[in-house]
């Protein structure tokens, strides 16, 4: 079985929703199979957003001081 997304590195999860819109944009699946991967995917896709959103939180911008030396950092959304 599947593992949930909410357990899933963002690696993991964009792998398994790659395969998810291949096999959908093939045409092959039945119905209701496609209508399970279409949940599926919506799934995975919010882990993978809620992933980037945690990192982009983590990154932060080096701030130089007037030595050229590190002397903190900032959030990198005030560039």
């Amino acid at each position: 079985m599947s593992k949930a997304p909410s357990e899933m590195s963002y690696e993991e999860a964009i792998a398994e929703l790659e395969d998810i819109v291949r096999r959908l944009e093939s045409g092959e699946e039945p119905l209701e199979e496609s209508i399970r991967l279409y949940e599926r995917g919506s799934e995975l896709k919010k882990r993978c957003e809620d992933a980037l959103g945690e990192a982009e939180q983590r990154v932060a911008k080096l701030k130089l001081g007037d030595d050229g030396e590190p002397a903190g950092s900032e959030p990198l959304d005030t560039v």
